[in-house]
């Protein structure tokens, strides 16, 4: 009877499988495609090779004898497997296991994470995307936060804040059927700004659709979904949750909107104190505590 081989089910052990056959530099690359995989998926090939110590040509050279036809579609293999998102318990026992026994360890194992995110925050191509992302919610009649879970927590917070510096502002974050009365809030000259992640969930799909009827721009804030979405959104921020498959951290996504809501008020400063104010008013009208905690002194 003959012998069948069987296919390696993993990305990694597709990788595994022919690793020994590289060349050095290959195998460099290819065990930073297994150990930073949103990294290989947030960067280019230019970028990788800078992160990895080597060439960008060693980075598309390694994908092709890893089997894959380009970088590209590497990358399309790697967010396939992303996307079978592991449960909360794995992600966290994953983490544990990484961080240490300590409090300590704890602490500085989030900080370096946190500290790669804020990285990829401050690099010229993302300044470029956030700038434009300021000019479309700045140029909106409303503007419109989505997310759901942890997410819908913070599109209830930067919703608040935008709507406290004079920006209409709408949360989206509700989920299943109730996020449908929240979207009849959406009209031309609005705008967008959506928190998701794999998988692409339905809320998520029917949200760009009806954003897209519109003529509405969409920003994306994700380290995952950018290349499922591209033809849907005007722009994307590519903030990372930590490290894949381990537990998600939101530091990042969190500084992202305080500097949109500081870059927005910047933009339309005399509105942004005026609004502010006019709370300090309302607060002092309802408590007279407040009457002396405005945000500058009346002659």
């Amino acid at each position: 009877m003959a012998e069948t081989t069987q296919k390696p089910h993993t990305f990694e052990d597709r990788v595994f499988a022919v690793i020994e056959t590289l060349a050095p530099a290959e195998q460099r690359i290819a065990r930073f495609f297994i150990e930073q995989k949103q990294a290989a998926l947030l960067n280019s090939a230019a970028q990788i090779a800078q992160l990895a110590g080597t060439s960008d040509a060693t980075v598309v050279r390694t994908a092709r004898n890893l089997g894959f036809e380009s970088l590209s579609t590497l990358r399309a293999a790697l967010l396939e497997e992303l996307t079978g998102t592991p449960s909360p318990s794995t992600r966290m026992r994953r983490t544990l296991a990484e961080t240490g026994s300590q409090s300590g360890d704890a602490l500085r194992h989030v900080v370096a994470i946190h500290a790669q995110a804020l990285d990829i925050l401050q690099r010229a191509e993302f300044v470029a995307s956030f700038e434009h992302c300021v000019d479309i919610l700045a140029g909106a009649a409303r503007r419109h936060i989505f997310g759901i879970g942890p997410s819908g927590a913070m599109a209830d917070y930067a919703s608040l804040q935008f709507n406290r510096i004079g920006l209409p502002t709408n949360a989206l974050s509700a989920s299943g059927v109730a996020l449908a009365d929240r979207m009849l809030w959406i009209g031309a000259g609005d705008a967008v700004l959506v928190m998701a992640y794999a998988p692409l969930y339905r809320e998520v799909e029917v949200l760009l659709d009806h954003a897209g009827k519109h003529g509405v721009p969409v920003i994306l804030i994700s380290d995952d979904l950018g290349l499922l979405t591209a033809d849907k959104v005007a722009e994307v921020l590519p903030v990372p949750r930590g490290n894949a498959g381990h537990l998600a951290l939101h530091g990042g996504t969190l500084v992202l909107i305080e500097s949109l809501i500081v870059a927005l008020a910047a933009k339309g400063k005399d509105a942004a104190i005026d609004s502010l104010d006019q709370l300090s008013q309302l607060r002092g009208a309802i408590d007279k505590s407040w009457s002396k905690r405005g945000t500058r002194k009346r002659k």
